[in-house]
């Protein structure tokens, strides 16, 4: 039912979107990703029964950055989407654009569509967004699990990321969704009802990050949300680690 809902709106806004990139020459693309993308994702909180919330733990928010989030529900579209970043491209898999939707959409509001497979590509069409992210002065928002089926509540994180954001010069500002999981599973479309929380925490600077430290500086921010996760299912941390399942 919420995808429904959700491609339902994706229809109707498609349009209106599309004109007010023509109108204004796509100087609207910011204010579409701002305020309209959020318009796509609280109906579905509200057929699906969510109370999604918004927890900055740092103000205002730090832009221009590479923010990351876990990546392990269905539910992460949407609480994306709800999210509103300042000035934000997402970095999303190639496949999604086989959806003409998200073809259309994707691409004239500048999103970035990577081959996850293969990794020396995805690097590469990183680093030809890197000019335009820096001449925009834009943030960007991925998730270094990669995909939301994986084993453990936590996955492995990819380097993507993390190496975009020490090119770039800008921290990584990690997001946690609260509750994501526990109400819809990563390989499931049936959600729960129930409270989503997204906790904004404060920035990692990525200034003496070097390509010799670079796994173990990851593996610091991966703590981080071993710990989070360990909390939101009150469990020991090792029993939230894919690596050591």
């Amino acid at each position: 039912m919420s995808m429904v809902v959700f491609f339902l709106l994706l229809i109707l806004i498609t349009p209106a979107v599309l004109l007010l990139l023509i109108v204004s020459l796509g100087k609207l693309t910011n204010f579409i990703v701002e305020k309209v993308a959020p318009v796509l994702a609280y109906p579905v909180f509200f057929v699906l029964g969510i109370d999604f919330s918004i927890k900055q733990h740092v103000t205002p928010l730090p832009a221009p950055a590479v923010y990351i989030s876990n990546h392990s529900s269905t539910l992460d579209l949407f609480t994306i989407l709800a999210l509103g970043l300042p000035r934000a491209r997402f970095i999303a898999k190639w496949e999604l654009q086989y959806n003409p939707l998200f073809f259309i959409l994707g691409r004239l509001t500048g999103q970035v569509f990577i081959k996850r497979q293969n990794s020396k590509e995805a690097v590469a069409t990183l680093q030809n967004a890197y000019a335009r992210v820096k001449r925009k002065n834009l943030s960007i928002f991925a998730a270094p699990e990669g995909s939301r089926k994986h084993d453990g509540i936590i996955g492995p994180f990819k380097k993507g990321p993390f190496r975009t954001a020490m090119d770039l010069g800008y921290p990584i500002v990690p997001v946690y969704f609260e509750g994501n999981q526990r109400l819809s599973e990563g390989g499931s479309l049936v959600t729960r009802k129930g409270k989503v929380t997204a906790h904004i925490h404060s920035p990692v600077s990525t200034e003496d990050w070097t390509l010799d430290n670079l796994e173990d500086k990851i593996d610091g921010i991966r703590q981080n949300y071993l710990r989070w996760a360990a909390s939101d299912f009150d469990l020991p941390v090792k029993e939230v680690d894919a690596e050591e399942n």
